[in-house]
């Protein structure tokens, strides 16, 4: 796929960036880690060429000056909240973060567990994890917060808070998710460096909103449709336009939570080194999109995407109306609709064609492939399949998956697992081409071309499985399905 984003320059760039705020505050900065360090597909998608490890690999460059502290809400310890896209535990993903962070050579600083008061789950959870030889530090709520600051910056509020000890110039400051109290915990740990007689700052890393793109550069829009349900805006930073005479750009949250963040911080050090959220943020984003048409049609794309998505959820669980609204307002604000791909109307003419579910794909080279149902695959594995002799060069009509590897999978899906339908989904499909691949050389060939299908873009006229779904996710490629359901009936 065509690449708009400068990852090598993002590195460099950001990084330095970090480096001048740890400089900016005699040496310590507490940086607040918004959005996923790891694994930020968003991000991917919407600036090709931005990989979904690259801030990670970014923070790598400064390992040897930083450490990590994880921020726990207590109460999502309890209610054993979970994330989305990983199906684990909040409780669970912040060990995984400590993994990940002390495989990549960062230090590790503990855990915050935040507003605990108490709950029985979190008490067994901080036993746990200092087991494990972890440590775990207490924060308590504070009446009140974030309004009154008169409480907040006192010993009966930043002050109860149990310290976290870090030694490094750096200390990055996440958590699984939102609400998890990254900000309290950047702020308290100020609290008690001023109270220690120690100089500290706090900074915010940044991806979206892009401050210095324009507020309805389909990059930023497409972040606004990522938060559609959580009712994000992004605005015009008034702050920073007062004390700059400068337009950037911010969300509402950020801006409406300023004026407080900036007196808690005046209280803490006197004087606040910040006059705008914009002013708080690091993010060199901006600077490094090297194709801006490309990074543009990505932004459309996801949202678009970001709209199928909610339909299905809607048709799924009959909640996501209001936000479905918004998205469409967001595709008409970018100048486009929800037959953006063309693969959708590929798709929805082979299921006219065909009478059956069917599907369509833009390949890297900008050309489109379909699939249909047959007796033996559904329409994503048909898709997947002709996808994949299309790059590889094999003509379609070719067989490159054998009676041999297909006829024990079908038989063992009817005759053992008891299946009512004998077509392969995309998983079986490829072990079958792989086992076909050990005695046909074009299988093979076809087997290898698996990554030039990253970040294409595929549409289905129906709601396809889950297990497909999942498979064309990891295989990197973008998922959008009409919202209905191939069957007519109560239970899916």
């Amino acid at each position: 796929m065509q690449k708009g984003f400068d990852k090598d320059k993002y590195i460099e760039m950001q990084s330095k960036r970090i480096r001048e705020r740890i400089d900016q505050f005699g040496g310590k900065l507490y940086l607040e880690f918004g959005g996923k360090l790891f694994d930020d597909y968003h991000a991917s998608r919407v600036l090709p060429g931005f990989e979904p490890d690259l801030k990670a690999r970014m923070l790598s460059s400064l390992a040897n000056d930083a450490e990590v502290l994880v921020a726990l809400n207590a109460n999502d310890i309890e209610t054993d909240k979970r994330r989305s896209d990983l199906g684990i535990p909040y409780s669970e993903d912040a060990l995984r973060l400590l993994d990940l962070f002390h495989g990549m050579g960062i230090g590790i600083g503990g855990i915050v567990i935040t507003r605990f008061a108490g709950q029985p789950h979190a008490e067994a959870y901080q036993a746990r994890v200092e087991a494990l030889g972890i440590p775990v530090y207490r924060h308590y709520p504070i009446e009140g917060y974030p309004a009154n600051v008169d409480l907040i910056v006192s010993d009966e509020g930043f002050g109860k808070n149990e310290f976290a000890k870090t030694s490094k110039p750096l200390v990055v400051v996440t958590a699984p998710g939102p609400g998890s109290g990254k900000l309290a915990v950047c702020l308290s740990q100020l609290y008690h460096e001023a109270s220690h007689g120690e100089r500290a700052g706090y900074a915010k890393f940044e991806t979206f909103p892009v401050w210095n793109l324009p507020l309805k550069h389909p990059v930023n829009v497409a972040y606004e449709a990522a938060t559609a349900d959580l009712d994000d805006r992004n605005i015009i930073d008034p702050f920073h336009l007062d004390a700059y005479d400068k337009v950037t750009v911010n969300y509402n949250r950020d801006v409406e939570t300023f004026p407080v963040v900036k007196s808690i911080l005046e209280r803490i050090a006197g004087t606040s080194p910040y006059q705008s959220p914009t002013d708080m943020g690091v993010n060199m984003v901006g600077y490094c999109i090297s194709d801006d048409e490309v990074c543009r049609h990505a932004g459309k794309s996801e949202i678009v995407r970001r709209y199928f998505t909610t339909a299905e959820r809607q048709m799924r669980t009959g909640v996501g109306e209001r936000e479905l609204s918004t998205l469409s307002l967001l595709m008409s604000d970018v100048g486009i609709d929800k037959n953006y791909s063309p693969a959708r109307a590929a798709a929805l003419a082979k299921e006219e064609e065909t009478g059956m579910p069917a599907a369509a794909m833009v390949l890297p080279d900008g050309s489109l492939v379909t699939g249909k149902t047959s007796t033996i695959l559904g329409c994503a594995s048909s898709l997947l399949l002709n996808a994949l002799k299309r790059v590889a060069g094999v003509d379609k009509d070719i067989y490159v998956v054998s009676n041999a590897a297909l006829e024990p999978i079908c038989k063992l899906k009817i005759a053992h697992l008891h299946s009512k339908n004998p077509r392969l989904h995309s998983d079986e499909t490829l072990i079958a081409l792989s086992i076909s691949s050990a005695t046909n050389p074009l299988a093979a060939a076809v087997i290898e071309a698996v990554d030039q299908l990253k970040g294409c873009d595929a549409y289905f006229s129906v709601i396809i499985s889950p297990t497909d779904e999942r498979i064309y996710r990891r295989l990197g490629i973008n998922v959008c399905c009409e919202p209905k359901f191939e069957k007519r009936t109560y239970y899916h």
